[in-house]
């Protein structure tokens, strides 16, 4: 096995695709929206962690004190257009996961040309967040959201 299907395979197991939202006097639109890719691994297993970091060149590993486990993370968006979703479109997942990557990779793409900027860009890039992890616990829902966008 090559080191790239071990790692979407590993991925697959311990690995996150996430977009949130948070309100944001700083934003146009009066809210920020954050794609990021993670993977959680207990302390003891951090080798993986780093193999990520070293493979896509980037990111951060840190302590996550919500389950006492280490989290390797990329939130920029540059990095996830030119190097995550691309290793992943090549080296798809298996699992159901792969769906909640395609809606990510294209909200990424959004973002990268701006129309997160226009009220029916961020409107349309909420609508497909909130298909993602369906059994995930959010902060807001996706009509306070939508009702609270500033229009442009």
């Amino acid at each position: 096995m090559d080191i790239m299907s071990y790692l979407s395979g590993y991925v697959d197991g311990e690995g996150s695709f996430c977009v949130s939202f948070s309100p944001s006097k700083r934003h146009l639109l009066g809210w920020e929206v954050r794609p990021s890719f993670s993977v959680s691994q207990n302390y003891n297993r951090a080798e993986v962690l780093n193999l990520l970091k070293e493979y896509f060149d980037y990111g951060t590993i840190r302590p996550d004190r919500s389950d006492n486990t280490l989290k390797y993370e990329i939130r920029s968006i540059t990095v996830l257009i030119e190097k995550v979703i691309p290793h992943f479109e090549e080296y798809p997942l298996l699992s159901n996961k792969q769906k909640d990557f395609e809606i990510f990779a294209e909200i990424c793409k959004k973002i990268y040309r701006k129309e997160h900027l226009t009220s029916k860009g961020f409107a349309e890039i909420v609508k497909l967040a909130f298909y993602m992890n369906p059994s995930g616990i959010r902060k807001y829902s996706q009509d306070f959201i939508l009702k609270s966008i500033k229009l442009r």
